[in-house]
């Protein structure tokens, strides 16, 4: 069995693959998401939960326009991430933000809007390049300062859409991939970010910031980015939305990377449907990032097309109690997830278990070591001369000489392992490779699929939250069922499945590759049926 700390890229942020079953079913504590602990005081906020569509129909009849609502959540931002509840969830707001949508706003009323996206704020994880006011540092200190010569392929496509790029996102610094004894949703540059249901919990990461700022409603939409866990654990624990594309889908390009065989972008939103307003925005074919050409054929331009409210009915879903260990709590809110898409309809296929060896050894994480190694060697070499760090080797000096503001918690050991890997032509490497991707892949998912004719797999998507603690570092002994998706780089998508003691809890329904519009249908016939999302209100503790 393999913790966290050994490798994030087997479940959730690598949590250690937990079991669910019919059995353990317990009463459930699936109320409203209020907690023993008090809130902080929030007053109330005019765009709370408001959606993509409800902002652009708001926009169109001039009762809003870009510009006040990006003043409205910049306020927000003001008033909870760096005041009240400190949420700490964005580590730099854009400069530029309201002369962009000043801008926008006056292509609006010369020639309407582009699409859906247009003068819609979004905050983007800081690992993903911008060439603006913003810089990308993937919230090290070592790259502090640094602003890309150009956009990655994200920031691009958001720009053609009319986005109005708002903030970037605090995160597990080097997306978790530094130290072992790591306390998730911690970077040097950014802090703590907090647990906005319970702020002395843990946000999961490393896409925390972005899970936090979209569920705290800081900004409409947010983009996180996985290699294993790391938009599945924080849209799970945030009560919030997320979707991992298959990989080649969104380009990784100009993202500051961990590794080329599972890394991708994805959205982060408070529903269904503005996730996949999203998802559409992004694709498209890149020369950067090799990937891109698979999604060629395999990409639409609307994926709200696929959203139906009976999705669920005569799907084919196929429970996974591979992921063994879960909280009974949670497993009581599953059972009832299940007994929700069979009341819609669904046909439920119980058990549809997938071999546990393929995720659940240690072959995935000598994958990530090699390929962190060479890929953001890759990245920082790309950086030009006045760039501060240039390889792996001078990110590990700089934190070394530097430890008191880089390393008063954890350590760099993964950046240590992974800089004493040789090259990828390694036949130990190549082996590793083929061994769990096969394994994830073809004998994997798809052989499951096959074998019950599925449309959807489905496993709740993480354990509950856990106490910061920057002594220990991360505690999870929760479960996830990351794993198989993200090392097979095929999609999954997380929803809320309601909470446990005023903590959220999502539910993942995760394919084949290329298979984002079944998931969407059978994600979206789910919210639906349930409808569990709950905005937070920041107590201090759950008391």
């Amino acid at each position: 069995m393999i913790d966290r700390r050994r490798f994030i890229g087997t479940t959730a942020l690598g949590g250690a693959a937990l079991a669910v079953g019919p059995t353990a079913c317990v009463p459930s504590d699936s109320g409203d998401s209020s907690s023993q602990g008090g809130a902080s005081g929030v007053e109330a906020f005019e765009l709370d939960e408001v959606t993509v569509d409800e902002l652009q129909r708001s926009m169109e009849s001039g009762e809003r326009s870009a510009r006040s609502i990006t003043e409205l959540y910049l306020g927000r931002i003001e008033a909870l991430d760096r005041q009240g509840p400190e949420l700490r969830s964005i580590i730099e707001t854009n400069p530029d933000a309201l002369q962009i949508a000043d801008e926008l706003d006056e292509e609006r009323r010369a020639n309407g809007p582009r699409g859906p996206l247009h003068g819609i704020p979004i905050a983007i994880k800081d690992n993903i390049d911008t060439h603006d006011g913003m810089t990308t540092t993937a919230g090290s200190l070592a790259l502090e300062g640094s602003i890309p010569a150009r956009d990655s392929f994200v920031a691009q496509k958001l720009r053609e859409a009319g986005a109005i790029i708002l903030a970037k996102a605090n995160m597990s610094e080097w997306a978790y991939f530094r130290g072992e004894r790591a306390s998730s949703g911690w970077s040097a540059r950014g802090g703590q970010c907090r647990n906005p249901y319970a702020l002395d919990r843990n946000p999961c990461g490393s896409s925390s910031g972005s899970g936090v700022a979209v569920s705290a409603n800081l900004a409409a939409l947010t983009i996180g980015t996985e290699t294993g866990g790391s938009i599945m654990c924080p849209s799970s624990i945030n009560g919030v939305v997320g979707i991992k594309p298959t990989v080649g889908l969104w380009s990784r390009s100009g993202i500051i990377p961990i590794s080329h065989s599972q890394d991708t972008a994805g959205p982060m939103t408070r529903t269904v449907r503005d996730a996949a307003t999203l998802l559409a925005a992004v694709p498209g074919v890149d020369p950067r990032d090799d990937a891109t050409a698979a999604s060629e054929g395999n990409s639409h331009a609307d994926y709200t097309q696929f959203l139906d409210s009976a999705g669920l009915q005569g799907a084919r879903i196929g429970v996974a109690r591979s992921f063994t260990g879960f909280d009974p709590r949670v497993v009581a809110l599953f059972e009832e997830a299940i007994e929700a898409m069979r009341g819609s309809g669904a046909v439920i296929i119980d058990p549809a278990n997938l071999p546990p060896a393929a995720w659940n050894d240690t072959l995935p994480l000598l994958v990530l070591e090699y390929e962190f190694k060479a890929d953001l060697n890759a990245y920082l070499s790309g950086l030009g001369p006045s760039a501060r760090v240039k390889s792996l080797a001078e990110v590990i000096d700089f934190n070394e000489r530097n430890r008191d503001a880089e390393m008063p918690y954890f350590g760099q050991e993964r950046m240590h392992a992974s800089q004493a890997r040789g090259p990828l032509t390694d036949e130990a490497y190549r082996n590793a490779v083929r061994a769990i991707q096969r394994g994830n892949r073809q004998d994997g998912i798809d052989a499951l699929m096959d074998r019950h004719d599925l449309d959807a797999i489905v496993a709740p998507t993480m354990g509950l939250s856990w106490m910061t603690d920057h002594i220990k570092g991360d505690r999870l002994g929760g479960g996830s069922s990351a794993g198989p998706a993200a090392i097979a780089g095929y999609p999954d998508v997380s929803v809320p499945m309601g909470f446990v003691s005023g903590l959220p809890v999502g539910v993942s329904f995760f394919g084949r590759a290329w298979s984002e519009p079944v998931l969407l249908r059978v994600a979206y016939g789910f919210e639906q049926a349930t409808n569990h999302r709950r905005p937070p209100t920041f107590p201090v503790t759950l008391g």
